[in-house]
């Protein structure tokens, strides 16, 4: 089977994770229906030990072929789950082939996917490409990336060829950043592993941001306006105040690759309390600290200025850099240059704007690579993806799989 023909089953299966869920895993239902989809599909290629846990992972192992048992165990890892905005009703997908290269209507949404916002559009003329109709998401993230394995098992199996210890795991509530830490590193048993969760075809990427949460309380003093003079601390105010102390270019939309930022993810409240939830991003460890510096000061200049206790900042750390663990053992990204090279791919070295499963995975005992999967403009109406860069990226995958079986 195509990547592309098992990428078009599972985006209709609809699987939104919730971050403002009880705390379970998984943090919706739906997640189980493609779980159990994925561990029959494994058991008939011939994947043994499938299982689905408790907390909706699925897990399979492929055992070395005689005399490549002293090999490294290859583990191959991409996430279910999608983002839940634009995920409240069935997914449509599209296919669009001979694309042209230009400005691209989806359906009858009313949205047109812009050469202008996603300029790798004019090099994918010619080929096959995949969107939704315009008013849900693909669910290309990280759909592709359990189809583009699949596949890659599948041929690895039906060709016979020799192979070491492979091992499969599609993930839980990667979108919210909880999935992975109920991850059985230990059963899993992989030396090393990677994650098919990028972008480009090709690419390649092991670091990622340092990563925190600040949530900033404004206490505001409500009178009634006629006789707030001198009295009045409206906590709106306040919180604008807050972001206008922040540097203005710092933030996601003027910002790009290795360049940190500050975003502001929603602000809520009036006169009286406020609360703004900002996430914090930096490659680097030192400007990341003095990312959150910059807060700290933000919070006692404001309570000087207006009161102690008017602003309350609550800074949650959430995941580092994984840098560090994966130059400890530079032969995966070695590995993966050398497989893209054989599958004719050119290479490229990308930062993770964000974070994955990978680093936590990482920082947790199994290095963990990212790998590109062929898709753009994820968790929006405006995902895609073509056929073409799936089965590049699959080309690559299975290329992963023959180096680990003779390095």
């Amino acid at each position: 089977m195509k990547p592309i023909d098992r990428l078009l089953n599972y985006v209709v299966v609809r699987t939104p994770s919730d971050e403002n869920n009880d705390g379970t895993c998984p943090s919706s239902q739906g997640e189980f229906e493609l779980a159990n989809m994925l561990a029959d599909e494994l058991r008939s290629l011939g994947v043994e030990d499938v299982r689905v846990s408790d907390t909706c992972f699925v897990f399979g192992r492929i055992p070395a072929t005689p005399g490549l048992e002293a090999k490294k165990k290859l583990g191959l890892i991409a996430h279910m789950d999608t983002v839940s905005q634009f995920c409240d009703h069935d997914i449509k997908p599209c296919l669009h082939e001979n694309y042209d290269g230009h400005d691209l209507p989806l359906g009858d949404s009313g949205r047109t996917l812009l050469v202008r916002d996603f300029p790798r559009l004019q090099t994918l003329k010619g080929r096959t490409l995949l969107t939704s109709d315009g008013t849900t998401i693909l669910g290309i993230d990280d759909k592709a990336g359990i189809a583009e394995i699949m596949t890659a098992v599948e041929r690895i199996l039906a060709s016979g060829e020799p192979h070491g210890a492979l091992r499969i795991a599609f993930t839980p509530d990667e979108e919210i950043g909880t999935g992975a830490s109920y991850f059985d590193v230990e059963g899993f048993d992989a030396d090393v592993a990677y994650t098919m969760d990028g972008d480009a075809e090709g690419e390649i990427q092991y670091q990622n941001f340092n990563a925190c949460e600040a949530v900033f309380r404004v206490n505001g003093v409500s009178v009634h306006p006629g006789s707030a003079k001198d009295v009045m601390v409206n906590a709106s105010i306040v919180a604008c105040e807050i972001n206008n102390l922040l540097p203005g270019t710092e933030t996601p939309r003027h910002s790009e690759g290795w360049e940190g930022f500050y975003h502001l993810c929603s602000i809520n409240g009036d006169a009286t309390a406020t609360k703004s939830v900002y996430i914090v991003r930096d490659s680097d460890k030192a400007s990341f600290e003095a990312r959150k510096a910059t807060l700290r000061h933000i919070e006692k200049t404001l309570n000087e200025r207006w009161g102690e206790g008017t602003v309350e900042l609550t800074i949650k750390d959430q995941y580092q850099n994984m840098e560090s663990v994966i130059e400890s053992c530079p032969f995966t990204i070695d590995y993966a240059k050398e497989a893209f090279e054989r599958a004719g791919v050119p290479w490229s070295i990308t930062p993770i704007r964000g974070g994955t499963d990978g680093c936590q995975l990482s920082f947790r005992g199994l290095p963990c690579p990212n790998l590109g999967t062929g898709g753009d403009g994820f968790h929006g109406p405006y995902e895609h993806i073509t056929v073409e860069g799936m089965n590049l990226a699959t080309a690559a995958l299975v290329e992963l799989i023959r180096v680990y079986a003779v390095r």
